[in-house]
């Protein structure tokens, strides 16, 4: 067992419209983050995670995730599943818990068009 405080999180301000707040890494098969969303992320691109599953809890706020060709709304409370591979953005104004397995790792994590 582990905890992780929120002082030992490190802020990262990914552009404009993102903030993330990682905790300290405990095991290599999950990681959890804290994400803030005030726009389009990314900006004018798309994201791919070649090997995390991100399974996304909607702490507050609302907004869109667009999977491919897919666009679904979201709202508090509300849980989204993204797959390894899958090209996506997010449009949002919104706080989402976001865990992956396997743990998150910055090389796997790519922008693509």
């Amino acid at each position: 067992m582990h905890i992780s405080r929120k002082k030992e999180s490190k802020k990262i301000q990914v552009d404009q419209t993102t903030v993330v707040y990682e905790y300290p890494i405990m095991d290599r098969s999950i990681h959890g983050a804290l994400v803030k969303l005030n726009g389009r992320y990314p900006k004018t691109k798309r994201i791919v995670n070649e090997k995390c599953a991100e399974l996304v809890y909607v702490v507050k706020g609302f907004g869109k995730l667009v999977v491919e060709d897919e666009e679904v709304e979201f709202k508090e409370g509300d849980q989204l599943f993204i797959g390894p591979q899958e090209k996506y953005y997010w449009n949002a104004s919104a706080v989402l818990f976001m865990p992956c397995a396997p743990a998150w790792y910055s090389e796997q994590h790519k922008e693509i068009d």
